[in-house]
């Protein structure tokens, strides 16, 4: 196939384009670099520019003439997103509306959208299914339903078009060849930051929030491996391009984890012990989110080969010790 991929520098999407490539198709990468890095795109081309320009937008869509457009441009930080909504409507609501105008006009009709757990909120019941309902928490996962309803609408209005909506839950891990990895500037995800903290390049993690009703107190996330999510969106891409309809897959493991967990699980496999803050909550943060996956396994035969907590915390490890040193 041919791929279109947005925000394909970036820690996902960059993961996504080396297995497309791997596996034959044919890639072009449009990101406009603010949080990914140019070395991240180990395949294809790089096309350097915002998803607002709708030139750009319109002239590398219709020189590369994809059969599929994966899309993984967004800010994603949550609390940030509580202190600047405005900036997350218009990137990923607002920016994606005229990516998806703009496909029209291009005449491709399928298209795998980048969602994300935070569209279902503080949910009654977990694990959380695909029809449990919507009530994010926070401007990052409105914005992410909202485009979630503009696909749902624009699938039902254009005949030629279906998409796929991927919901993650906490993406972490890296690589295992040990090409690619989180290198965020600022990086706010608890692997990473807990990984830094052992690495020396933090000198403390912060816990933010320790009375919430779970058995330590602490968040519980479901974790799933980079490898494992790339693997289900070309599976997604597949799918389209056999004739699929449009359709929401979450994509999580199953299995929930507490901060204190991770942490001790990061002590185990660095053998560091780290220095650890104590922190109030942050805005926006659900007390738990965790995942039923059984959707994605039976329609598109995804079967996780990374489903261990200590095997996503030691890829990352190890990534995380490169990138002391070379980056």
């Amino acid at each position: 196939m041919r791929a279109f991929v947005t925000g394909g520098a970036g820690y996902i999407g960059s993961h996504v384009s080396s297995l497309l490539a791997e596996r034959g198709h044919e890639v072009l990468v449009y990101d406009n670099l603010s949080s990914g890095n140019d070395w991240a795109v180990l395949s294809g081309e790089l096309v350097v520019a915002d998803l607002a320009d709708s030139y750009s937008l319109d002239k590398a869509l219709k020189r590369f003439k994809p059969e599929v457009v994966l899309h993984f441009a967004a800010s994603i930080i949550v609390n940030e997103s509580v202190a600047q909504p405005l900036k997350y409507y218009q990137n990923n609501t607002a920016n994606t509306i005229n990516l998806l105008r703009t496909v029209i006009n291009a005449g491709v009709g399928r298209f795998i959208f980048s969602s994300t757990a935070a569209v279902y909120g503080i949910p009654e019941h977990v694990p959380v299914t695909e029809d449990s309902p919507l009530s994010p928490i926070n401007p990052y996962g409105t914005s992410k339903m909202m485009t979630e309803l503009v696909l749902r609408d624009l699938a039902y209005a254009e005949k030629d078009f279906n998409y796929v909506s991927l919901r993650y839950f906490n993406v972490a891990g890296a690589d295992a060849k040990g090409r690619l990895g989180q290198a965020y500037r600022e990086s706010t995800h608890l692997i990473t930051r807990a990984l830094k903290a052992a690495s020396g390049r933090l000198d403390k993690l912060q816990i933010f929030g320790t009375d919430y009703q779970t058995p330590d107190g602490t968040c519980i996330r479901d974790y799933i491996h980079v490898d494992d999510l790339s693997d289900a969106h070309v599976l997604a891409a597949d799918y389209l391009l056999d004739g699929g309809m449009s359709d929401i897959f979450n994509c999580g493991y199953g299995n929930g984890f507490s901060v204190r967990e991770v942490v001790e699980t990061v002590k185990h496999v660095t053998g560091i012990d780290i220095n650890i803050e104590d922190s109030p909550r942050r805005k926006g943060d659900p007390p738990e989110l965790v995942a039923d996956s059984s959707k994605i396994k039976k329609s598109l035969s995804w079967s996780p080969r990374n489903d261990d907590l200590e095997t996503i915390v030691r890829s990352a490890w190890e990534w995380e010790l490169k990138l002391k040193k070379t980056i």
